[in-house]
Order: C-alpha cells, then sequence, then structure tokens
C-alpha cells in the first residue's frame, strides 16, 4: 500500500511564503507523476502543479510564475515552493502519486492533505 506524507502547510501572510513537502513510501513498482491538487472551501479539487518521472512540469496558470514544484532524485519525494501567496490560495492541498502497474494501468494515490491559509 503506497502512504503519502504531507508537511509544510501553516498560516502565513499575504506575499510570504511556503515550502510543501510530500514523501511517499510502500511498494511502488514505477511513478509515472507526482503534484499537488488543491481544495478551497466550495470550490472543486484543482491541480496546482505536477511533474512527471522525465522531469516536465505542469502549473495552474493561477499559480504560473510564483510556485515551483521539484522532486529529489534519490526519493519518491515532491516539494512545491510557494511564493507571493495571495488570500485565494487558501485551501488545503493535497499530494497525489500516479502509478503504473506491472500491468500497466494507472493508479492515483492521494495524502491526508495540509492547510494552508494565507491572511493578514
Amino acid at each position: 500500500q503506497v502512504q503519502l506524507e504531507e508537511s509544510g502547510g501553516g498560516l502565513v501572510q499575504p506575499g510570504g511564503s511556503l515550502r510543501l513537502s510530500c514523501a511517499a513510501s510502500g511498494s511502488i513498482f514505477r511513478i509515472d507523476v507526482m503534484g499537488w491538487h488543491r481544495q478551497a472551501p466550495g470550490k472543486e479539487r484543482e491541480l496546482v502543479a505536477a511533474i512527471t518521472s522525465g522531469g516536465r512540469t505542469n502549473y495552474a496558470d493561477s499559480v504560473k510564475g510564483r510556485f515551483t514544484i521539484s522532486r529529489a532524485s534519490a526519493k519518491n519525494t515532491v516539494y512545491l515552493q510557494m511564493n507571493s501567496l495571495k488570500p485565494e490560495d487558501t485551501a488545503v492541498y493535497y499530494c497525489n502519486l500516479r502509478e503504473i502497474s506491472r500491468g500497466h494501468l494507472e493508479y492515483d494515490y492521494w495524502g491526508q492533505g495540509t492547510q494552508v491559509t494565507v491572511a493578514s
């Protein structure tokens, strides 16, 4: 069973920065992509950023130029550096891992979520 452990969330003032981390553990055959989604109250969950096993990144338009996703080469760990935070960034942020199984099927795993609150 794959487990994802998120950390780094908290309360920050507008214009501030936070760095989220997500560490994966358990039996993983092959990672296709890891990334971050977020969900604000009353809104649907949306993609924030993702990074493939080959290093290709993808960002939501609302965070381009402010957020940077990266990964550790030696561990199944992904980071999200968030700069110039805005109140509208307030949400629960969820780590996601997409596994490619030995049968070439895709499986998505999710973390418990970490709260990010941007307020004065």
